[in-house]
Formats: structure tokens, C-alpha cells, sequence
């Protein structure tokens, strides 16, 4: 099995059962209660399917049951792999085509409603929805927390870096894998929080009920008074020749099988999006031992915090602005990526193509609410509120404290005497905000003393490095008077660097003065070591450019938080310019020589559950005058087994392809979240 046993921050999961499965066959294992998807890929199976259009072959997408791509028939059903616990001799054949339903006449037996109630209904089980669930469970409501995972924290459990915010309202300078688990741990400490783990609300029903699947095997009814939607979103796709090929995930897929689950799904890896998913993704295939050849995005400027892009580009991740993707092509899975330039009509200039052999292209363009669950509780007039991405995408560290604030809100539906302190309202906005604008800073001048030096220069809302110094001697200075504001030393320093280990962004190191042409640093590194005391290492400064070799002359671990502190011998005259440690060598980014590519934009899929291209949609648009995206469904269009939620985002661009401005369409009939669920589980069939 292809697993990441050596991990700077992950530790190896205790206690895990190896059992065996059958793959078209074969006999392979993994781990018992793993996705299956996952199994599988550590195996080194990328494709699970085989569709009906061309026998194109299928890979996952988003490895949250968000998609149907993964889809694989499993003991004689077909089920999602990403969110099917594996178990002792499954039986997992690739999908192909349409499945068959498997003939049994055995009659059912013991049918009955099984029925459970709650005063509120908590629809997620990720940052949001555990603080939600918090808040309502101190005001003594009974409350049922819903997750399709074995183990709750959503995207939580994906972040092996240190958050963002503030310590004391979303513990900030805390790994997100962290916050996870010790969230987990507060709900799981109320008596009046029941928690139901590897289960799918599968459907919100008129009369206040909510049909929930467990385990692929059991249904129950949920009747509630309120309920707190809080399922979190999907990703975004994009529209390009080979968008479907095994090898293009989402970035969150890929998160998820590096981080969740130790999978070495890679060994190259390319990002499209320039975004904090984008650029802690290549960060977090960085830490697994997996390259990360490049980042491109279609904007001038990176869209993602620029502490975050500036430490990837001194590990060696180059990042290409003003480039879109032409395409991914390979032999039945990606082994090769085009970029290209555009123009100021975005426009890819093709003799500016730059093509890289990749086994993997990661897509980081955005996010889309999981909300189909709260405008349908909506229409029916229920008590409900959302909380997290299901309501707005933002971090992880404001969907918390939103979360806290839609508790509240939703106990005041529901009748309590509660008050939200507006400070509240104040910090979720600020929470949320954008980068703002970035500082110019002066050089500070070094002595004989180690003092903190700050690459951080641009408006985020962030302030660990101020709150864990124990001399004060870092405070927020700028026109917000919040923690918008950026970092400034003010001359007062114990030396005990808990300021750099903390930082989220790697932006602080330490320096001083040895002698009159020397200087020593320490730098955070996130990394396994692959240099010893007496080393040379290359540095660079805080946009990635190499400023010299230095040797290394101490290396510790800070338990704490999980960082080693390099300490480095280096000229006087660049100490206050380094920045970081170069990771990865100029040779494994470099693109192919000559470009090599087929571009066809038309062949792009638009809807990839029933592999309908760009042109067949442009063409029926044109030639029948669609102005309703629910035409579409007559070329099959949204009529797939992800319910039309994945093209959904794309169909806008497409009419405006088509030339029609979709101001003046009508948007498509939502269809709300569902996993398949087998008759026996709807009639509660004894197994």
C-alpha cells in the first residue's frame, strides 16, 4: 500500500485493523472503516468507473459525497466509495455504464418506523456545527448532531496547519486537526448531544421529519423543532478538455486522502486557483513528500492570503498569474497539464502554452453552499438557520464562531430568552474579512540580542503572535484597532521564539548580531529535516528568492507546536531578508521544453455525471432558445447522479458562451442533497 508513514505533523493512527478486499478479483487491503476510495487509491487504483459516453474512464472528484464520480458497485450495490466504510471481504467491482439492480426475491422482513426526536437538528458535523451544537446544549435544548464521517470536525480534520484569528475566540495558532478533536471532545462531553457518525440526512420532509441513512444500512425518521443547517459546501469545477480524466480532484479530495486519511495519492501535483484552498494544498502535498510543481490563476494577483503564497514560493512552488489551464491529458488518467497566458478578454495566448508532466491537477476556484437543506426548511416555514459555508464561504476560524452565533439565534426561534453581545456580530465580520492592503516595512537593525523579525505585511485578521508573547513585546498597530491591523516588535524580547512557532504563516523568524559580518537566524520548518548540523541550506527571502547557502549551526523541536527551529549562520547583510528555507529544487518545477497539447475547448465537460460537452450545450442553447437552465435537462444536463450540483455552477458561463446574457434566465429546479439509500434501509429491513 501506497500510505505517508513519516509525516512532519500527522502522527500515524493507533489501533487501525488491516483487512482484506476484493478488487475486480483481486485480493488487496486496507484499513477496516476507511472510506474505500481511499483503499483503493493507496492500492494504486484511479479508475472506478467506465462511462456510458465513449467508455471514458472515472476517478473521485470530491471524496466528501458530493459527486458521483467514485461510484463503484460494492457487495452488488452501487454506492459512493469516499463515503463507504471499507469491511472485511467486500466484494468492489469498477462501475460500468448504468449498474444493474441485482435480482432478489428473498421476501423483506421485519418492517417498522424507527424514531428518534430532538429539539434541534444540527445538519454537520464540521467547525460550525460543533460550536452551534455547543451553544445550544449549554441552554439545555436536546440537540442531534448529523455527519456522513466516522469522526466529526468536517474540514477541520484536514488542516495540519495553524490557524488564522484570534486565540481567544477561535483558537488561533492551534492546527486545525487539533481544533477538530478537541471540539469533538466538548460535544461529546454533553449528555443532551446525541451523535450520530457516518450518517446522511437524505431528506427534509413537510411534516418536520428528517429521513436519515447510517451506516449504509440503517434509516430513521428525526423529528425536530429547529434545525441548524451547517453541511458545509463542494467545490467548484471548471470547464477545460480533460476535466473528468482519473487525476483531477478537487483540492479538498486531495486533503483529505493525504491528511484524513495518509494516502500517497501523488507523486506531482499542479493546482489551478490561486486561493488559500490552492495554496495550502500544494503546502500540505509539500509536507507528505509529494512535488508541487506549480499554481496558476486566471487574476493578476493571488487570491489567497499573501503570508500563505509567500511561503510557498520559498519552499519552490512557482505561482503563474494571468494563466488559465488548456487542458489535462494522459493515457485513461492525467499525466500531463497545459498553461497558458490570457489576454485582457481572458483570452489563452497559446504560443505562451506551458505543458508539465503531473499525475494529479488539483482545482482550487471556489466553493458553493451546501444549502439545498435550508431553502427547502425554509419553504416549509420551519425554524432554521444556517451556519459556516452552508451560509457564507469563509475560513474555518469564522465559521466557529458563527456557528456559536447561530445557536443562539436559532434558541431565540425557538423561545429562549437569549441575548447575542454585539461584540459578537462585530468579530464574525472581521473574521471573514478579505486580505487588506499591504505594508511597506522598514528593516529593522539587529544587535547582539535574538529579536523577532516580521514578514508579515498584509492586513489579515490575525493575532496569536501578539496574545502568546510574555513581554508584550509585539502589538497590532494600524486604522482598524482590531486584529486587521499587522505586527510591529517593539523592542522588547525574552528571545523564547513562542512568536515564531505560533505564526500561521511561517512570517516570523529570529535573528541577531554575532559579529561584525555574521549574524545568526532561526526559521520555522514544517518539515521532516533532510539536513544535519554543519549543512548548508539554501535561504530565501520572503518572496521566494534564493539569497544565499548558510550553514546550519543548531536544530531543536518545539513539541508544542509540532515546528523545528533551524538556527543558520549567515551574512549580516541578509539576516533581516530571510525569510524561509527552500524545500524543493528548481529542476522538479520546470515545465517540458516544448509544449505538448491537443486543444480542444469544446470537447470540455460540462456536466460530467452524463458527459455532455461544452459544444452540445452551446448548440441546443442556440437552436432551440433556451432561457430556462431546466431545458437543459432534456440533453441530459443536471440530470445526473450529483443532482445537478457540480455543472450547476458552470451553466452561467455557458450561456453567456452561447451569447445569452443569464440575467434573463430562469435558474434550474434545485434538487436537495441525497445519498443512495437501498429499499432495505427505507423499510428498516432487519440485516
Amino acid at each position: 500500500m501506497d500510505r505517508i508513514t513519516n509525516h512532519p505533523v500527522l502522527d500515524q493512527p493507533e489501533g487501525r485493523k488491516l483487512v482484506n478486499f476484493s478488487f475486480n478479483g483481486k485480493v488487496l487491503d486496507g484499513y477496516e472503516g476507511e472510506a474505500v476510495s481511499s483503499a483503493l487509491i493507496s492500492n494504486g487504483v484511479k479508475e472506478f468507473a467506465i462511462h456510458k459516453v465513449n467508455d471514458n474512464p472515472q476517478g473521485i472528484y470530491c471524496a466528501n459525497g458530493q459527486c458521483s464520480h467514485c461510484t463503484l458497485i460494492i457487495d452488488g450495490f452501487p454506492l459512493k466509495s469516499c463515503i463507504t466504510p471499507l469491511e472485511e471481504g467486500m466484494k468492489i467491482k469498477t462501475l460500468v455504464h448504468i449498474p444493474e439492480l441485482p435480482m432478489d426475491e428473498t421476501p423483506m422482513g421485519k418492517t417498522g418506523i424507527k424514531n428518534m426526536k430532538c429539539d434541534v437538528l444540527v445538519a454537520g458535523g464540521g467547525p460550525s456545527g460543533l460550536t452551534a451544537a455547543i451553544e445550544l446544549a449549554k441552554l439545555d435544548f436536546k440537540v442531534i448532531l448529523v455527519d456522513d464521517k466516522n469522526e466529526l470536525g468536517g474540514k477541520l480534520l484536514l488542516q495540519t496547519h495553524k490557524f488564522f484569528g484570534s486565540i481567544a475566540d477561535c483558537y488561533a495558532g492551534t492546527r486545525g486537526i487539533d481544533i477538530g478533536h478537541k471540539l469533538e471532545d466538548d460535544v461529546r462531553s454533553f449528555e443532551n448531544i446525541t451523535v450520530l457518525t457516518n450518517a446522511s440526512i437524505v431528506g427534509v420532509y413537510k411534516d418536520q421529519k428528517a429521513g436519515i441513512f447510517i451506516d449504509n444500512k440503517n434509516y430513521i425518521l428525526v423529528e425536530f423543532d429547529g434545525i441548524v443547517v451547517s453541511s458545509g459546501a463542494r467545490e467548484k469545477s471548471l470547464v477545460f478538455p480533460g476535466n473528468n480524466l482519473p487525476g483531477v480532484y478537487g483540492a479538498g479530495a486531495f486533503q483529505t486522502l493525504v491528511n484524513r486519511d495518509l494516502v500517497r495519492s501523488s507523486e506531482r501535483i499542479f493546482i489551478v486557483g490561486s486561493g488559500n484552498v490552492g495554496l495550502i494544498g500544494a503546502y500540505h502535498g509539500l509536507q507528505a513528500g509529494i512535488q508541487a510543481v506549480g499554481i496558476c490563476d486566471i487574476l493578476d494577483k493571488v487570491g489567497g492570503y499573501k503570508v500563505h503564497s509567500d511561503k510557498i514560493k520559498r519552499m519552490g512552488v512557482p505561482i503563474y498569474l494571468r494563466h488559465t489551464v488548456l487542458c489535462a491529458e494522459g493515457d485513461g488518467k492525467v499525466e500531463r497539464v497545459t498553461i497558458a497566458e490570457v489576454d485582457e478578454n481572458w483570452h489563452p495566448l497559446l504560443e505562451t502554452a506551458k505543458t508539465f508532466e503531473v499525475d494529479t491537477l488539483l482545482i482550487a476556484v471556489g466553493l458553493s453552499p451546501v444549502d439545498e437543506f435550508y431553502e427547502m426548511a425554509k419553504s416549509f416555514g420551519f425554524k432554521v438557520v444556517n451556519a459556516g459555508d452552508a451560509k457564507e464561504i469563509a475560513e474555518a476560524s469564522s465559521a466557529m464562531f458563527g456557528g456559536r452565533i447561530a445557536g443562539m439565534e436559532m434558541a431565540q426561534l425557538l423561545g429562549k430568552d437569549v441575548e447575542i453581545d454585539p461584540s459578537f456580530l462585530e468579530k464574525a465580520e472581521v473574521l471573514k474579512s478579505h486580505p487588506g492592503k499591504i505594508i511597506e516595512r522598514e528593516a529593522p537593525v539587529l544587535n547582539e540580542s535574538f529579536q523577532p523579525v516580521i514578514h508579515c505585511d498584509q492586513e489579515i485578521p490575525c493575532n496569536p503572535c501578539t496574545s502568546v508573547c510574555p513581554k508584550g513585546g509585539i502589538e497590532l498597530r494600524g486604522e482598524h484597532n482590531n486584529i486587521m491591523d499587522i505586527p510591529y516588535f517593539t523592542d522588547d524580547c525574552s528571545g523564547c521564539a513562542l512568536c515564531m512557532g505560533i505564526c500561521p504563516g511561517l512570517a516570523i523568524t529570529m535573528a541577531r548580531k554575532v559579529d561584525g559580518q555574521f549574524a545568526e537566524v532561526v526559521l520555522p520548518h514544517e518539515f521532516i529535516p533532510n539536513f544535519e548540523i554543519g549543512d548548508k541550506i539554501r535561504l530565501t527571502d520572503k518572496d521566494g528568492e534564493v539569497l544565499e547557502e548558510a550553514e546550519v549551526v543548531k536544530m531543536r523541536f518545539n513539541k508544542k507546536f509540532k515546528t523545528h527551529l533551524i538556527t543558520a549562520k549567515t551574512t549580516l547583510e541578509n539576516a533581516a531578508k530571510i525569510a524561509g528555507i527552500r524545500v524543493q529544487d528548481e529542476a522538479i518545477v520546470a515545465p517540458l521544453e516544448n509544449a505538448d497539447f491537443n486543444y480542444f475547448p469544446e470537447e470540455a465537460l460540462v456536466c460530467k455525471c452524463e458527459h455532455v460537452t461544452v459544444k452540445e450545450v452551446i448548440d441546443y442553447i442556440k437552436e432551440y432558445e433556451v432561457r430556462d437552465v431546466n431545458q437543459l435537462k432534456n440533453i441530459r444536463v443536471g440530470m445526473g447522479s450529483c443532482g445537478g450540483k457540480n455543472c450547476s455552477t458552470m451553466v452561467p458561463r455557458i450561456f453567456g458562451m452561447a451569447g445569452v446574457d443569464y440575467k434573463d434566465v430562469t435558474p434550474g429546479t434545485k434538487r436537495p442533497l441525497s445519498v443512495e439509500v437501498p429499499m432495505f434501509a427505507l423499510i428498516n429491513e432487519e440485516k
